[in-house]
């Protein structure tokens, strides 16, 4: 395979990862190209943040602002197969379950969500609501656009911290990193906020950055505490923290 054709397969694979698209279905169960294509997560992440930026935008004209910012919500739901919430739902049920790491394994592992599932989904994405209804149309659309782009990063920085909770068939479920594409995903970052001061301004990103950081961080300690390492529900949850603590940075600063 020449080097073109891996990137170009390691980002369908990515994007095959996070999204209900039908791409890279050929490369799927190839472990390593797995680990490989993470480091392509935050890009990933910003093209769902752009879906929903332009959905927002343009509702905004036709609907009133509370619908379209909901509608944002919906579609990046839509694209992702609610893949982050459902973790979120699973890693709240997971640690709030009574007993041992196993028992709280084991409450991760059902298919039935619990109260507490319900209750972290349900206020996590009613905050993001409110915290966007906060900004305008076009600041609105540029946070979303970076809160997906970092949360795709805490995802990444939690795999890239913590070890796998679970040792059978993990890399399937939730693949690590390689530090080249942890280095790879830092940078992209990086670029895509230098991008994003243009629309939101200096201070803005820099906290919607330091709150990303902060949250995600906090729910990694206790998760790992918890669990004793990643599993797919805590990424999902990472992520969700990420992307809440970069609306909330943008808007206390707007």
């Amino acid at each position: 395979m020449s080097p073109l054709r891996l990137e170009t397969a390691l980002f369908l694979l990515a994007v095959g990862y996070l999204t209900v698209l039908p791409v890279g279905g050929r490369h799927r169960d190839l472990d390593d190209l797995r680990v490989r294509s993470v480091k392509f997560h935050p890009i990933v992440g910003a093209g769902v943040g752009v879906c929903a930026a332009l959905t927002v935008v343009l509702a905004s004209v036709v609907l009133p602002w509370a619908a379209a910012v909901i509608l944002s919500l919906a579609v990046t739901l839509l694209l992702t197969g609610a893949f982050h919430e459902h973790g979120l739902a699973d890693a709240a049920d997971g640690l709030w379950a009574p007993g041992s790491r196993e028992d709280a394994l084991a409450r991760m592992e059902r298919p039935a969500i619990t109260a507490h599932g319900v209750l972290a989904v349900g206020l996590v994405v009613g905050l993001k609501v409110s915290l966007l209804l906060a900004l305008s149309s076009g600041e609105a659309a540029v946070a979303l656009i970076l809160g997906h782009t970092l949360g795709a990063m805490a995802a990444v920085h939690m795999r890239a911290t913590c070890v796998a909770a679970r040792s059978a068939g993990m890399q399937i479920l939730a693949p690590g990193v390689t530090p080249d594409g942890y280095r790879t995903a830092l940078v992209s970052v990086g670029a895509l906020c230098v991008i994003t001061v243009w629309g939101l301004g200096v201070w803005p990103v820099i906290a919607a950055l330091c709150a990303a950081v902060l949250l995600a961080q906090a729910f990694l300690r206790l998760f790992q505490r918890r669990i004793g390492g990643y599993t797919g529900d805590g990424l999902g949850g990472a992520h969700q923290m990420g992307e809440l603590g970069a609306y909330l940075g943008v808007s206390l600063m707007i």
